[in-house]
């Protein structure tokens, strides 16, 4: 029997055994994403030229393009580009990815597919890349719940060095704002440098279709936004008819849940890539697994990141 999704009955979910049925050789995890990529067409990594050919010895890749002369493989052009790690590999990532609600440390990456660490890490920096691509870019339509949460590890568990003593709530903390759409249950997150009206009403302002209605919690730097209806936590007040921010305090809630049961630490340099991580897989939730497989491979085309700059200014490497 298929096994389902945790708390999604409708979707159909792939096992591990399932997986390696479907992906039994690099072949066949090549083959795969060919036709994600490409599709019918086969396409130049380089310049998008179709007019290619295969090199019969695969030698020094795949395919050769007529236009600009390069030789390519799947990889080129997309967040694989340069990896010298199988694509069987970067397929059972997507799928531990998408599988895991909590995310996934690259400890375990590493253990599970049989990379060092240093190498399960730089993978899952370039699949949050792919993740960023499934976080819309538009307007909302609305209603927007909108609201604002905090991470970070507490002051008085740091060293005293890195303590900023400048008293208690979210001091040492680095602030993330975030909508989403009651109409789509798409969500947009957004690591900010300030909780001050300017930055989070611009947030809003630049998310919604104009005034389209949003909901938030009694904050007042929400104060003087057209169309808002806002609830009071402080004196207990959750829901009042249609306001509430429910869906997006759930969201948090599984972010946090991944901070701190899978991560453990998120550096604030690579912080918005570990968001856009949970918000784009939020985003393929309702999905079958192996169609969340799909759309986040397909993210990946267009996007390089390279390990220099993604470490540049940096000591040691996070999980």
């Amino acid at each position: 029997m298929t096994q389902k999704a945790p708390g999604k009955a409708h979707r159909k979910g792939i096992t591990l055994m399932e997986l390696s049925e479907r992906f039994p050789t690099e072949e066949s995890a090549v083959e795969w994403f060919e036709a994600v990529v490409w599709g019918d067409q086969r396409t130049c990594g380089h310049c998008d030229s179709t007019d290619t050919y295969e090199i019969k010895s695969g030698k020094p890749m795949p395919y050769r393009c007529r236009e600009c002369k390069r030789y390519f493989s799947v990889k080129t052009g997309t967040v694989m580009a340069g990896s010298p790690l199988s694509v069987r590999k970067w397929v059972y990532a997507i799928y531990l990815d998408v599988t895991s609600l909590k995310g996934v440390s690259s400890m375990k990456l590493h253990r599970d597919i049989g990379v060092c660490q240093k190498t399960a890490w730089f993978m899952q920096q370039r699949l949050r890349e792919a993740f960023s691509g499934l976080v819309p870019e538009g307007e909302m339509v609305g209603p927007i719940e909108v609201d604002e949460t905090y991470i970070g590890g507490k002051e008085r568990n740091k060293h005293a060095s890195k303590r900023q003593n400048l008293g208690r709530g979210p001091v040492g903390k680095a602030a993330i704002v975030g909508a989403r759409d009651r109409e789509t249950g798409q969500v947009v997150a957004r690591v900010v440098p300030n909780t001050q009206a300017a930055t989070l009403q611009g947030f809003v302002e630049e998310r919604r279709i104009p005034n389209a209605p949003v909901y938030t919690d009694g904050a007042t730097a929400y104060d003087g936004l057209a169309n808002r209806e806002a609830v009071s936590h402080s004196v207990g007040e959750y829901v009042r008819g249609e306001a509430h921010t429910n869906g997006m305090e759930s969201f948090w809630a599984m972010l946090k849940r991944g901070y701190h049961g899978t991560y453990h630490r998120m550096s604030f340099k690579h912080l918005q890539r570990y968001v856009a991580e949970f918000a784009g897989r939020h985003n393929i939730r309702e999905m079958d697994t192996i169609d969340q497989m799909i759309h986040v491979a397909a993210a990946m085309v267009g996007r390089r990141l390279m390990y220099r700059d993604l470490v540049a200014g940096e000591r040691g490497v996070a999980t």
